[in-house]
């Protein structure tokens, strides 16, 4: 749609509010923390309940941080007259721990002197902020130019052709604000407001839709088309709540029988090893049982190393007349050896002086047989030979002699 085309059909609108309703009073002068509650209380509801739940929440309470810490279900029972007491609550008691997180205080009244867009920046920036409240706050509280607009009347909008749906989903209606100037702004808001909460209260409402038809012809039409595409989104989304309950349950009921089935395969290990656990407990002696056998192990340890060092012992004393015996043995070889030295010594001074005398009496013999070889000449002969016989028989016993000597002795 043009511009040119949306600023007539709001004009239009503003004229047709103004034959059908009456302008209501201007609001008193609030705090601008005020303006902030006082909007939460009035999306989407009548302004008549709007004062009474604020008159109320200011008689019950004894400020607006008692109220902040309330529990909502307890602001609703106090807000019991709205339309939504639950979803207004809720609204009520964000906005104000909004606040309180962002100044630490309640009293608002330094922003009105400050840079309106970075108040509206700080307010935007708070969750449950909608933007019927901040149109409002800024439009009262701040002095600024904005159309507030909340549910009821972005119906309102919609039905009458000046905005699209995917408008009215973004909650703002394009060239609003240079449609309706500042002046008129306050009186075009409480007007609308009006109607807007009449049609949703009654869809039937017989002003509402009269100003409505005066607008666009084709308004009732589109309201109806408007209900039931909202009654099939109602059904279409109960279906899809119905769903994903449904499969929310088929998950945990899943979830429950994998954890049955994961129980019971615990349960089965848990018993297998149990069962394995008895039967080595029964092959395995008891506590009682390896204590006497761990002493007899060390009775028999203790008797085989009694025995080994009983048997060293017997060795030793064994080894001891052995080595005495050997000890005669060897004096007597060596008493052998030196008697054999002896002999030998004493069989080579013996040699020596057989040798010597034989020498002596050969040499005797052979001046007596040089004396008497005139005299006797056949007997020297025959002495001579008898002599060389006892000398060759005196050298066989020496050379036996040397051999039994040098033999050792075993």
């Amino acid at each position: 749609m043009s511009a040119s085309n949306r600023a007539k059909l709001i004009e239009k609108l503003h004229k047709a509010l103004k034959k059908n309703y009456k302008v209501p009073p201007t609001q008193p002068s609030r705090p601008l923390l005020e303006h902030v509650l006082y909007a939460s209380l009035l999306e989407d509801c009548p302004a008549d309940l709007a004062d009474e739940g604020m008159a109320k929440l200011e008689q019950d309470f004894f400020d607006w941080n008692e109220v902040r810490v309330t529990t909502i279900s307890e602001l609703a029972q106090v807000l019991g007259r709205l339309p939504d007491p639950i979803r207004a609550a809720s609204r009520l008691k964000g906005n104000l721990q909004a606040i309180f997180e962002e100044f630490y205080t309640f009293d608002l009244d330094h922003l009105k002197k400050e840079n309106l867009g970075k108040a509206v920046k700080k307010f935007s920036e708070m969750p449950s902020m909608s933007s019927f409240v901040l149109g409002y706050t800024i439009q009262h509280g701040l002095g600024g130019h904005s159309i507030p607009l909340d549910y009821s009347a972005m119906v309102v909008m919609l039905v009458c052709g000046i905005a699209s749906t995917s408008e009215a989903s973004t909650g703002k209606v394009p060239g609003l604000e240079r449609a309706i100037p500042k002046s008129k702004g306050l009186e075009f808001c409480a007007l609308l407001h009006q109607c807007a909460v009449d049609l949703n209260q009654n869809a039937k409402d017989k002003t509402a839709m009269q100003t409505l038809v005066a607008v666009d012809k084709n308004a009732e039409a589109n309201l109806k088309d408007w209900l039931s595409s909202k009654k099939e989104a109602r059904k279409r989304a109960a279906e899809r709540k119905a769903e994903e309950k449904e499969a929310a349950r088929e998950k945990a009921k899943a979830e429950a029988e994998s954890a049955q089935r994961a129980a019971m395969e615990a349960a089965a290990k848990k018993s297998a090893s149990a069962s394995r656990r008895t039967k080595k407990a029964a092959t395995q002696p008891s506590a009682a049982e390896q204590a006497a056998a761990e002493q007899a192990a060390a009775a028999k340890k203790a008797a085989s190393k009694s025995k080994s060092k009983s048997t060293k012992t017997s060795k030793a004393k064994s080894d001891k007349p052995k080595a005495e015996t050997a000890k005669p043995k060897d004096s007597s070889t060596k008493t052998s050896s030196t008697k054999s030295g002896t002999t030998k010594s004493s069989s080579s001074t013996k040699s020596a002086s057989s040798g010597k005398s034989a020498s002596k009496s050969t040499a005797k013999k052979k001046s007596s047989t040089t004396a008497d070889a005139g005299k006797k000449p056949a007997k020297s002969k025959s002495s001579s030979t008898g002599d060389t016989k006892s000398a060759s028989k005196k050298a066989a016993k020496k050379s036996s002699s040397r051999k039994l000597s040098k033999r050792k002795p075993r």
